[in-house]
């Protein structure tokens, strides 16, 4: 009988600590109860035990009702004198009457869901420390019957475009206050609101308690907190862990440099743990998991909970609530733009169902059609939209150049090395396409050091020597005086005049830069933003390069295109090139580009050294240092990258401003350090990298700024600290910036961080210099959101879809094509919502620089 009660003085110490508030067990003392009782009948060994279980259970069930703090104390007091008088009973006949010697007492009842782990598994073995006994069982797992969600979608009404407009403070419970939290969410009308959607589910209708767990999957378990503590690893982390329990077993949650959550994360505290099962020396554990306070509602009626994105001041549940409101007065009212052939044909729901189902789904059947759905929409105008632009485009008529031969012979011959043969065929495909009287749109790939300068001055030289002029548009003032330096040299020996237009050109010059660009007397310009300034006009603009191209958006592109001719249909449009960097994965590039024609560079020149890549710990970083200085001795010089400018309260990462002062004065004393970022002023920036280019300096300490700078054939060493904060894909323009000349060069790579996403990028760059690959891993791991950085693609924000769901990829550019082929201008009485829809979604593109 020991086991029952020890587990009831357990639950009633607890809720004397917690204040008497009914929340020492999941579901309420009165759950517990129902529980308890039925075990405790078959573990009763006489009639003063079975009656002693009634009155407890008597108790128990009326416990939440009791009228305040006080009833229930004196509630408590009394069962607790009981438990006290039993124990005297049951131990005084122990005491009188031994056991027998010969006879051992008889093993102690286990109940079939005594958890077989006795100690509590670690992180890190030296810590090793038995669990306490009293935390091996714990508070039991709520079954109740499931029930239906509190959703009460009306069937779909009249559309009402503006009513979703407006305000969300038109909703009830959303006031001036939540209005502005929401606002910070990107939700400033109730449409907005209404495409917040959740960023996970917690599924109480698959709960499952510990005890039945199994490694690798992902689950969403209750259970009460027994312990939280923290503590720092041999690196020097901080490890926070704590104990659940769900009456059937425990399990160890872990999170890593969030010494806050010893606060949030208090013992009694009932939690709601969603993750996937991993496992520590043979143990099952958490790492990381999402967690939440539970609320006892959802859990009653066994719902799907959805877990929005949160803004500070805005809890989990008044944004449920907020949702919840929205949703039932609104979502109905949601405009369908798919044509109902389409709808009927894929089998799809209203879309008012759909971002209902999305948000409060009856079950994960409903929520994987809802979702479906609106994935589909997503990919279905990306691919209109991009469809429209082709269409757009190629309404226009093209510029056909004559293509001189002899002239690209001779830029060939001029060249000090031979092009390799992906140039050749690029070369070869760019002069098919300006020779036609339709525009080139292309798209350029190639990795690092592939040589798409090359390719494109060549390009350059076609549209100059056909008597018309071409310019090239960079993000950055650095890159295009990269570009100046190195395609003047090209061209100038051709007799090409060339001008360089940037924010830091002179008013002089830049008056006779605009009055010779507007004669045809400079027959190439390259240049930044100050391209497609309304003071700047072409005589007779007939190629338009862009760098980069991820860094611009739609219109940027569109304003350079407009450089050439009036914008009205029948008038000639330039040519297009956009040049890529970041290598993408091909499948990925026609979702991403698909009014672009795609050539690929995936042919590096011949003597290109492969760059050495080495990850040290943070414990090794004066090995790295030691290096650069045999670097150095050689008469060679060094980067270091820092992930941050200025140092941060909310971030714990090393910043390039306070670590160039201590590099100059602590580390390298005796040699001379430079120092670039991106709040320096435009020609700080130019001071400091002319000075590392000409040698001054032996290092140049930078920011990301770096990622497309001046090449430097000397530097043969990139150390990049804090390597776990970029992207393999920025990782490995960095990597790109040495190598550049005739020495072995090297990247060292120091990680601020050992998790398990962080050590697979950082050995993936190690083990190879191929871009396509460093892509395809980086998509993997990020996804194609974080892979381009925040809305970095000049395309509209996907809010569920994911560019690598090639499924419904490809499903989304069928209809799209089909639909286009019937209706390409969306001019239908039918398709005047989808034209519309298409029309908004494309609206968020916007301008990236």
């Amino acid at each position: 009988m020991g086991r029952a009660f020890k587990r009831l003085e357990r639950v009633l110490n607890l809720e004397a600590q917690q204040g008497y508030q009914n929340k020492a067990v999941v579901g309420g003392i009165r759950q517990f109860a129902t529980f308890w009782v039925g075990q405790a009948r078959e573990e009763a060994q006489d009639e003063a035990d079975r009656a002693l279980v009634e009155q407890v259970a008597e108790v128990l069930m009326e416990y939440g009702r009791l009228p305040g703090k006080e009833a229930r104390q004196k509630a408590l007091e009394s069962l607790n004198n009981s438990l006290a008088a039993r124990r005297k009973r049951v131990s005084e006949p122990a005491a009188a009457k031994p056991a027998p010697k010969k006879q051992p007492p008889p093993p102690r009842p286990e109940p079939k869901t005594q958890p077989k782990v006795e100690k509590r598994p670690e992180i890190e073995p030296e810590v090793e420390r038995p669990l306490p006994e009293e935390t091996v069982e714990d508070l039991p797992v709520v079954e109740a019957e499931p029930e239906k969600p509190v959703l009460k979608l009306e069937p779909p009404a009249e559309p009402d475009p503006e009513g979703l407009s407006q305000s969300v403070t038109v909703v009830k419970g959303i006031g001036p206050r939540v209005a502005e939290k929401l606002a910070r969410l990107n939700a400033e009308t109730v449409w907005e609101l209404l495409y917040i959607f959740p960023r996970r589910y917690d599924d109480y209708t698959l709960m499952k308690p510990i005890k039945d767990l199994v490694y690798g999957e992902q689950v969403t378990i209750i259970g009460t907190i027994w312990e939280t503590r923290a503590r720092r690893t041999r690196t020097n982390q901080i490890v926070v862990q704590s104990i659940i329990s769900d009456g059937t077993a425990n399990i160890q949650a872990t999170w890593f440099n969030q010494q806050w959550l010893v606060d949030k994360l208090k013992a009694g505290m009932q939690i709601v743990l969603s993750g996937k099962v991993d496992q520590y020396l043979g143990r099952l554990v958490f790492n990381s998991p999402e967690w939440e306070p539970l609320e006892i509602d959802p859990l009653r009626t066994r719902r799907i909970v959805p877990v929005y994105p949160l803004t500070e001041g805005l809890t989990a549940k008044k944004m449920r609530d907020v949702m919840s409101t929205a949703v039932n007065r609104w979502a109905r009212h949601i405009p369908d733009p798919l044509p109902e052939s389409i709808r009927q044909k894929l089998d799809f729901y209203a879309l008012s169902q759909a971002v209902a189902e999305v948000h409060f789904p009856y079950d994960q059947d409903s929520l994987y059609h809802a979702r479906k759905r609106i994935i589909f929409d997503e990919l279905f105008l990306l691919q209109l939209g991009m469809q429209g632009q082709r269409h757009k485009w190629q309404a226009h008529p093209g510029i056909p150049l004559s293509v001189d031969g002899a002239a690209l012979d001779q830029f060939k011959a001029s060249l000090p090395y031979e092009l390799t043969g992906a140039q050749k065929r690029v070369v070869g495909e760019f002069a098919a396409d300006m020779s036609r009287d339709k525009p080139m749109n292309r798209l350029l790939q190639g990795d690092v050091g592939a040589g798409k300068t090359v390719v494109a001055a060549a390009a350059m030289v076609v549209a100059a020597k056909a008597g018309k002029q071409a310019a090239l548009m960079a993000p950055t003032e650095i890159l295009a005086e990269q570009h100046y330096a190195g395609l003047s040299k090209l061209l100038d020996p051709l007799g090409i005049e060339t001008a360089l237009l940037t924010g830091s050109t002179s008013a002089a010059e830049k008056a006779q830069i605009y009055a010779d660009l507007a004669s045809g007397k400079v027959q190439v310009a390259i240049g930044t933003h100050a391209l497609i300034q309304e003071a700047v006009t072409f005589d007779n603009l007939a190629l338009a390069v862009i760098d980069e191209q991820h860094r611009f958006g739609v219109d940027q592109r569109q304003a350079l295109r407009e450089k050439g001719a009036e914008t009205a249909v029948g008038k000639p449009s330039p040519h297009l090139l956009v040049m890529s960097a970041t290598p993408i994965p091909r499948t990925l590039a026609l979702s991403l580009y698909g009014d672009l024609d795609l050539s690929v560079l995936d042919e590096m020149p011949p003597g290109r050294q492969e760059i050495k890549t080495r990850w040290l710990r943070h414990s090794e970083r004066e090995r790295a240092y030691s290096f650069i200085r045999g670097q150095i001795a050689q008469g060679r010089q060094a980067y270091i990258i820092y992930p941050l400018v200025e140092e941060s309260d909310k971030i714990d990462a090393k910043a390039a401003v306070e670590e160039f002062e201590r590099l100059q004065n602590e580390v390298f004393p005796d040699l001379k350090l430079g120092l670039i970022h991106g709040r320096l002023k435009s020609d700080e920036k130019e001071t400091a990298m002319r000075a590392f280019y000409g040698g001054e300096t032996h290092i140049l300490v930078a920011t990301s700024v770096i990622e497309v700078g001046v090449d430097v054939p000397n530097s043969t060493v990139m150390l990049i600290e804090g390597a776990n904060r970029f992207g393999l894909a920025q990782l490995h323009q960095f990597r790109g910036r040495v190598g550049r000349g005739e020495y072995q060069s090297y990247c060292i790579l120091i990680s601020d961080a050992e998790t398990a996403v962080a050590e697979e990028r950082l050995q993936a760059l190690e083990q190879t210099n191929d871009g396509f690959i460093l892509a395809e891993k980086d998509l993997e791991i990020r996804g194609p959101g974080e892979f381009f950085g925040r809305r970095q693609s000049g395309l509209p924000e996907l809010k569920l879809a994911s560019l690598l769901d090639m499924e419904m990829l490809r499903m989304a550019q069928t209809e799209a094509a089909a639909l286009f082929a019937a209706d390409p201008m969306l001019a239908r009485h039918e398709n005047g919502q989808l034209r519309d829809a298409v029309a908004h979604f494309w609206e968020q593109a916007g301008d990236i620089s």
